[in-house]
């Protein structure tokens, strides 16, 4: 009998992430996510009052103002009004990051604020963090981790909140808990998808396309320079990458003129 349980506990988990089978938007790529929205979106809302209460507020009511303008158009343009998007400016010029908790509460912080060149690279920032949120990267990476370090036996277990582990699984996803901004890098596949995403939103909001070129262009440029290091931990980027967002931003336009977008 003990014999069948690793069995048991794979077709549990088989079973589980058949039944949760989603599309991400946009792509249409098919997703294996066993965290309900809901659960995701009060993680996002535990996570973000945790961040508010342990970081500051950058206290610059110009960039605040900033970032809550080009994060209103973005949401505006993802047709997401069920959310309830926040806009952040984080203090701390050491930090060159930016990142989108579930349920769409953005935070920007000041050291990369400083770094991009205008409006529509910020928008490019923000687009494409507020995709990872959209496309449920996280929900989709941490069911993975979940299925992974659990194991099906006890992995609704853990869905219902019955085993501590999955907060922290969803700490390290997401980027919050003991050590804030120590979030798990996404896959090469989500970080495209993200792009893609990302740039749809931007055209939809009406920024500037070409403005992502040029600040992917600039953080390859930058290697692995300190100030940068923390964002090119979690956003790698090279060649190949910014070949595949002209390619992107190709696509839009055509599909723009031909009246298929």
């Amino acid at each position: 009998m003990p014999a069948r349980l690793p069995l048991l506990g794979l077709l549990t988990a088989l079973l589980l992430a058949v039944a949760a089978c989603d599309s991400a938007p946009y792509t249409e790529r098919k997703q294996l996510i066993v965290i309900s929205e809901s659960k995701e979106l009060a993680m996002g809302n535990q996570a973000a009052q945790q961040i508010r209460r342990t970081e500051r507020l950058l206290n610059d009511p110009a960039a605040q103002a900033l970032v809550a303008r080009v994060g209103r158009r973005i949401a505006d343009a993802s047709g997401r009004t069920d959310l309830d998007w926040e806009f952040h400016v984080l203090d701390d010029d050491r930090v060159v990051n930016a990142f989108c908790l579930p349920g769409g509460k953005i935070f920007v912080y000041s050291g990369l604020l400083r770094r991009v060149g205008s409006e529509d690279e910020l928008a490019t920032v923000m687009a494409h963090e507020a995709a990872h949120a959209l496309a449920r990267h996280g929900a989709e990476r941490a069911s993975l981790e979940i299925a992974a370090r659990l194991g099906g036996a006890i992995l609704q277990l853990a869905l219902n909140d019955e085993d501590p582990r999955l907060a922290d699984i969803a700490s390290r996803v997401w980027g919050y808990g003991s050590s804030l901004g120590i979030m798990l890098p996404y896959s090469r596949k989500h970080e495209y998808e993200a792009d893609a995403i990302g740039l749809a939103l931007m055209d939809k909001a009406g920024y500037n396309l070409d403005a992502a070129v040029d600040f992917w262009d600039m953080m390859r440029q930058s290697g692995n320079a300190k100030p940068l290091f923390n964002f090119l931990s979690t956003h790698p980027t090279d060649e190949k990458r910014i070949a595949r967002i002209r390619k992107d931003i190709e696509t839009l336009r055509q599909a723009k003129k031909t009246g298929t977008s």
